[in-house]
């Protein structure tokens, strides 16, 4: 067994399970020579946790990596492509587009990742396939799984083709909204305080839970507004500030 097989172990895949992949390759025009790390990087940890065999056979660590790598490619994007601007604003943008909220609907829209995934049945059963975190996560380890097998050079052409229709948006701002930033830094230049996130109830069984967050500007509370998880809630709650305040191009 080779180093790298004792980090990712290798898995003999079925006839129809390496159909599925090719197929996924040729969609995005990808090369891998290994596709047991491929189908490794669709493997949620639900599943590995309810088989035994597959104990150790999930993408986190994959997503882990490629998480790094699809930072260090979008930061060098920005770098060349935006070099009159100023640190903020490559940070704002990149942290926009690496975000869940704009890697979820790549994964369905571009990738088709929600059809390749490995979920366990309770996961599967809550909705998992849909579910933005598991779908966002999926994206990262596809690009680390990248990298392991074909180097750098394949992952960040892979991340640039995916990213960069995004930082377009952001940057005709038509793209997703970072409402907490936009808050954030209204009030900093208001008060010189920052806006106070609390989360007040969560609702709903373990694997569907539903988070209700409110975010105070001094005395003034706003909100709740709910989200699937903490982040989401509080991004709305931000959302909702924002609009009271008379922020309607939002």
């Amino acid at each position: 067994m080779s180093f790298r097989h004792f980090f990712y172990p290798k898995k003999d895949l079925t006839k129809e399970r390496k159909k599925e992949l090719e197929f996924f390759c040729k969609n995005l025009g990808l090369h891998f020579k290994d596709f047991s790390i491929l189908d490794l990087a669709f493997h949620h940890r639900s599943y590995s946790n309810e088989n035994e065999s597959h104990k150790k056979y999930n993408n986190e660590r994959l997503e882990f990596l490629g998480d790094s790598v699809l930072g260090l490619a979008t930061a060098a994007f920005l770098y060349k492509d935006m070099d009159t601007n100023k640190e903020g604003d490559l940070a704002k943008i990149k942290s926009n587009v690496v975000s869940e909220a704009s890697l979820a609907p790549i994964a369905v829209e571009v990738m088709h990742i929600d059809k390749y995934l490995i979920l366990g049945k309770g996961e599967e059963m809550s909705g998992g396939r849909h579910k933005k975190a598991i779908l966002a996560d999926a994206v990262e380890a596809v690009i680390g799984a990248l990298y392991i097998d074909q180097g750098y050079e394949a992952a960040e052409k892979l991340v640039l083709e995916l990213i960069v229709p995004e930082i377009r948006k952001v940057q005709s701002n038509t793209g997703h909204k970072d409402y907490k930033t936009i808050l954030q830094e209204y009030y900093q230049k208001k008060s010189g305080k920052c806006p106070v996130y609390k989360l007040e109830k969560t609702t709903g069984p373990d694997h569907d839970r539903v988070f209700f967050t409110s975010v105070s500007l001094g005395n003034v509370v706003y909100g709740p507004a709910q989200g699937k998880n903490k982040k989401e809630s509080e991004q709305n709650a931000a959302k909702d500030a924002l609009e009271v305040l008379g922020f309607s191009s939002i």
